[in-house]
C-alpha cells in the first residue's frame, strides 16, 4: 500500500507535533475526492494507507526534522469556519492527526 504525503505550513506542522492540532483540513474539492475516496455511483469506500506523512513544507528528503511518520486513522467530512478558507463555513476532509509523535531526529 501507499502513504499519504501532505505538505504543511510550519505553524499547523510545529501544532500536530505538540498535540495541539489533533485534525489536518483539506478542501472538500474534487482533487482530495480522488486522493481520499474511491467509489462511484454505486456507493463510496474511504481509501486506506499504510500511514501519513507529513512535511514542514517541502525539507530536502534528508531533513528529517521537518518530517513526521503517523499511523493512519482515516477521516470524516464535517463544516468548519477556518481563516484559512475564509469567512464562510466550507466542507472539508478533517484527516485524524491525534497519534502525534516527534520528529525523527
Amino acid at each position: 500500500m501507499t502513504k499519504l504525503h501532505l505538505a504543511l505550513k510550519a505553524e499547523y506542522f510545529d501544532a500536530i507535533c505538540d498535540g495541539t492540532k489533533p485534525e489536518e483540513y483539506r478542501l472538500a474539492n474534487a482533487f482530495w475526492k480522488k486522493r481520499l475516496i474511491v467509489g462511484g455511483e454505486r456507493g463510496i469506500l474511504h481509501r486506506s494507507f499504510d500511514g501519513i506523512v507529513l512535511t514542514k513544507g517541502y525539507p530536502k528528503r534528508d531533513d528529517q526534522s521537518r518530517r513526521i511518520e503517523l499511523p493512519w486513522r482515516g477521516f470524516i467530512r464535517k463544516t468548519i469556519t477556518h481563516p484559512h478558507f475564509g469567512a464562510d463555513p466550507v466542507e472539508v476532509y478533517a484527516i485524524d492527526v491525534s497519534a502525534t509523535k516527534e520528529p525523527t531526529p
